[in-house]
């Protein structure tokens, strides 16, 4: 159903390149003839259906119209499907165009606006392959956000207290103290030596992943990790075992082991995209203002909050029928 969909959108696209091409003037309409009978051989006619005849060129360039993802399905196992519905299309549009449905208002407006469509694309096309980034522009902005490619590699060891995500099931549950208290000593056995950071994560880690690999974490870069984690670990040096750090999982001994930044020339290509993106839309932003554009308020005015209608107020059934008279009560 989505591939039918995706074609038939491909073929509107397709009307109105046939109907913009019936705009042009009788001039170029014939030095095309001329061309087509020039290039039949490289160019054969691969559909035909009464008076209609299409070409290999025109069948491709209607694939092409397709998103990619689909392309290859239009060309390979569901080349006869989309032929079908090609040229289903051509038939319904010669009929259409016979009953003077082509010179009718509103398709005439929407041929008009999708013309304006396609004849942007093109100028945007133009505008795009204009548009370039010096590496100038590319280093400066590499030095810039310095930040964004910088890693930490690192390693942990964490003591859960009550509450925490990662507290474990048949543990004794500790105290926000207890774990303090007991990250504390476990990080003194480490920096004086007497114990591995390594075999400590194995054994008392309560990240049990990462433990069973000796706290090992990997590198990773900002936003990451939590943001109490993060601090600690990009403000260590190579080889800090950093004090205990708080988290809403409980406390992190950390031992930082690394820092790299990723290369410029590794990430030259994404931001040289990300920049020209940048310039285009400045390039189109600036189009559009040097046409001093104007708006009626009025009718681009964003709508009134929808008031809520006011609550009746429960009335009191009425009944037709007469209360009965209170009963007396006796005496004693």
């Amino acid at each position: 159903m989505r591939k039918a969909f995706v074609t038939l959108s491909a073929l509107a696209l397709v009307i109105v390149s046939v109907a913009v091409a019936q705009d042009k003037p009788a001039a170029t309409a014939t030095a095309t003839t001329t061309t087509t009978a020039t290039t039949a051989p490289a160019d054969p006619v691969i559909i035909t259906a009464g008076s209609i005849e299409i070409r290999q060129s025109e069948f491709e360039t209607a694939v092409k119209s397709l998103p990619p993802e689909y392309q290859q399905y239009a060309l390979g196992p569901g080349k006869k499907q989309f032929a079908d519905d090609y040229l289903r299309m051509k038939v319904l549009a010669a009929e259409g165009m016979k009953a003077g449905l082509d010179q009718t208002p509103d398709v005439l407006k929407q041929l008009d606006l999708l013309k304006q469509n396609l004849v942007a694309q093109e100028e945007l096309k133009k505008i795009d392959a204009s548009t370039t980034v010096s590496d100038a522009d590319l280093k400066k902005a590499y030095d810039e956000n310095k930040k964004d490619y910088e890693q930490v590699k690192a390693r942990h060891i964490l003591i859960a207290f009550k509450g925490s995500p990662a507290a474990q099931k048949g543990k004794k549950e500790l105290t926000d103290a207890e774990a303090k208290a007991k990250a504390d000593s476990l990080r003194a056995e480490i920096v004086s030596g007497k114990a591995k950071f390594e075999d400590v994560a194995k054994k008392e880690s309560d990240d049990v992943e990462s433990g069973k690999n000796g706290g090992e974490l990997g590198s990773f870069g900002h936003g990451q990790m939590v943001p109490e984690f993060e601090a600690a670990a990009f403000n260590g040096k190579p080889g800090d075992v950093t004090e205990p750090v708080k988290t809403q999982f409980g406390y992190h001994i950390i031992k930082v082991e690394e820092h790299t930044m990723t290369p410029f020339d590794q990430v030259k290509p994404a931001l040289e995209k990300t920049l020209k993106q940048k310039k285009l839309r400045e390039t189109l932003d600036a189009l559009k203002d040097s046409a001093k554009p104007t708006y009626d308020e009025a009718y681009f005015a964003p709508p009134k909050p929808v008031e809520a209608p006011p609550t009746a107020k429960p009335e009191a059934a009425k009944s037709d029928t007469p209360k009965a008279a209170p009963k007396p009560t006796k005496k004693p």
